[in-house]
């Protein structure tokens, strides 16, 4: 914990002096090269970790920027950080970044089929959550289709973005025969959902699979037996929250008949 807290104040450090290198009042965009990253460690005599792209890494889902970037935001804005090419990067003004769970939304129970031997073995929240999703069919559940797991940690680049990396990908397909293309986004811990990578997921999917339908998945752990799933969605070049359910793991004989009757009800 203590080596990720000198960590986080390292990389903001190194964000912070960016930033402020190339800020501009009323400017929505500010780009800088990956080499950037070096000159400030240089200059602030800081370590550089040997993955830099681990600094841009924590600020868009670990930790908030710096607060003196935060103090620059306009009424309803925020500052994100999108790749913008290879090894290339842009500081940009949006609406809207993080996606938090509605904690005040009703709690779906699912028998928990996770083998068990599983959930012992598994490295990492991540890890372990796209395990839970993908044994317990929640795409499947969650989007009303017969969906497969094509690849873990899809690793590729995309023109005008650079290289990007996809949790997991499904391929899945409806009662019509229509074929859809679903990037996961799974965020454990201390790790936040980000507008950023579902822009590049639908980009990346635009790209390399055309003729299938999009439709981007986030989920997030709650707590170990929670998660909450959404489908995002882009509008007017914003991250929109087009669906969310939150789904409870849970042995079988916890589902009780008053919940199968209350789940009867819902449309």
């Amino acid at each position: 914990m203590a080596k990720r807290q000198n960590n986080s104040n390292r990389y903001k450090a190194l964000i912070e002096k960016i930033f402020f290198d190339l800020y501009e009042a009323d400017s929505p965009e500010l780009f800088f090269d990956r080499t950037e990253l070096e000159s400030a460690a240089a200059a602030l005599s800081i370590d550089l970790p040997k993955n830099l792209g681990d600094v841009v890494y924590s600020v868009r889902y670990r930790t908030a920027m710096p607060e003196s970037i935060l103090a620059t935001q306009p009424e309803g804005m925020e500052w994100i950080i999108e790749g913008a090419g290879r090894a290339r990067y842009v500081f940009k003004l949006v609406k809207i970044n993080r996606i938090v769970p509605n904690r005040e939304l009703v709690t779906i129970k699912i028998p928990d089929a996770t083998p068990e031997i599983v959930s012992a073995h598994a490295l990492s929240d991540e890890q372990a959550l796209l395990a839970k999703v993908r044994y317990n069919r929640l795409i499947d559940i969650f989007l009303g289709l017969a969906t497969y797991s094509l690849q873990n940690h899809l690793r590729t680049t995309v023109r005008g973005i650079g290289q990007i990396e996809i949790d997991e990908i499904y391929v899945g397909i409806d009662r019509h025969g229509r074929q859809y293309v679903i990037p996961v986004q799974a965020k454990g811990g201390n790790d936040q959902l980000s507008v950023v990578q579902t822009k590049q997921d639908i980009a990346c999917c635009a790209e390399k699979y055309p003729t299938l339908v999009c439709r981007t998945v986030s989920a997030q752990f709650m707590s170990e037996d929670l998660i909450a799933i959404f489908e995002l969605g882009l509008e007017d070049d914003e991250i929109k929250v087009v669906d969310e359910k939150h789904y409870r793991l849970v042995p079988a004989d916890e589902i009780l008949p008053e919940d199968l009757v209350r789940y009867g009800y819902r449309n």
